[in-house]
């Protein structure tokens, strides 16, 4: 043995054991394959939601169905229904609206809530009455607007529930335009979501209202009372909302990027505390989720055969851009499936519904969609139906 090998067979046994107990490097971990840590919930609230814009996924939230009041969130509604109906030709942005007596004795000066300004019997342009009803929360300019659309508040709320209905808000029911409590008068953190959601997406220019610092009226001007504007350059809206018995409100969209995600807390303790937890539910959403376009509208996904018809095959695609919010990092894992009818006979028509697109990650459904027929398949000829007859005939021996 030489002395070079003696030295480290002395060197192995007298610190063998020294040597044993010194860790190994930890393996490296790649980041995809870290768990998403629990989204930070409010500690105080009686509801709260995360939801991607893009999707409509839910990604966080706690009690997200339970019927409380959303205060003045309801403004948000009562923003959307104005805007549908100048959609549909029913008002316009320069319509002369009136601060009538009865608008300003239930939400103006004189009373507990919110409020715009306007002088009572005076009249002024639509946009600016919104505009006091969405940066000031102006009860009375929720009331004035709610007259001027439907004739009367309770005229309104019908128009807020059919509207309701439309987007999904299957937990909701509306009795004012203000959120002033009222008997009947319920939301949920889900259905307010996807309200923000559908105002974001079908009236960007009346949500862009929700931006707006401050607002001034006469001698009055008066802040918005969403600190997230003041805090967080990537908050352009939405809604506060406070009454004694809902608590602090807040719906909060922000966006980073390609992404949007909005965040709704409810009956919170405080101004400040609503705006910290909803900051935190964003930076949280922003930080471990990301969102994917899987395949866009009117493009085929597959190819499928069909019999007895005047083509072969037929091209199935989705009809609305398919959209996917996953943990950062766990794209490549997810996976889409198709779900096909095994026999598909003519005559198909474009954009029949033909199955369905679903795509799953780690054996969990993230999303699906249905499958539509991109092309219009007609019945072929008498030969056509009798030869492939034949051959399903063989096919099914």
């Amino acid at each position: 043995m030489t002395v070079r090998l003696l030295f480290a067979a002395v060197a192995t046994a007298a610190f063998g054991l020294a040597f044993a107990q010194t860790p190994a490097p930890p393996a490296a971990v790649a980041s995809g394959e870290l768990p998403v840590p629990p989204a930070p919930a409010p500690k105080v609230s009686k509801a709260w939601v995360l939801l991607d814009f893009a999707t409509g996924q839910v990604l966080a939230g706690d009690n997200a169905d339970a019927q409380l009041e959303p205060a003045s969130i309801t403004k948000v509604m009562t923003s959307y229904v104005i805007a549908a109906e100048m959609r549909n030709g029913k008002v316009k942005a320069d319509d002369q609206v009136m601060m009538s007596e009865n608008a300003w004795r239930k939400g103006g000066a004189g009373t507990d809530g919110s409020y715009s300004g306007f002088e009572v019997n005076k009249s002024v342009p639509l946009v600016e009455m919104e505009k006091g009803m969405v940066v000031q929360s102006g009860n009375d300019a929720a009331i004035a607007l709610a007259e001027h659309v439907a004739g009367s508040e309770e005229a309104f709320a019908s128009l807020m529930n059919a509207y309701a209905a439309k987007i999904g808000m299957q937990h909701s029911h509306f009795a004012d335009a203000t959120g002033l409590s009222a008997e009947g008068h319920y939301s949920t953190a889900h259905d307010l979501a996807l309200l923000g959601r559908a105002l974001i997406r079908d009236f960007p220019e009346t949500y862009s209202y929700n931006k707006i610092k401050e607002f001034t009226v006469g001698p009055i001007t008066q802040p918005n009372r969403n600190l997230l504007l003041w805090r967080d350059p990537s908050v352009d809206g939405i809604k506060t909302g406070h009454t004694s018995s809902a608590g602090y409100c807040l719906m909060a969209s922000a966006q980073r990027g390609d992404q949007r995600l909005i965040a709704v807390v409810m009956g919170d303790t405080s101004e400040n505390q609503r705006a910290v937890d909803a900051q935190a539910l964003l930076n949280w959403g922003f930080r471990f989720y990301e969102s994917h376009r899987l395949y866009d509208a009117g493009k085929p996904i597959t190819t499928q055969r069909v019999w007895k018809g005047a083509a072969k095959e037929v091209r199935l695609g989705v009809a609305q851009p398919l959209l996917v919010s996953s943990p950062r990092g766990q794209y490549d894992r997810m996976k889409a499936t198709m779900d096909v009818p095994k026999t598909l006979v003519a005559p198909i028509a474009k954009g029949q519904a033909i199955g369905t697109v679903k795509v799953v990650l780690d054996g969990k459904l993230i999303v699906q969609a249905p499958l539509v027929a991109l092309d219009e398949v007609p019945q072929g000829g008498f030969f056509r139906r009798l030869w492939d007859s034949l051959l399903m005939w063989w096919h099914s021996l």
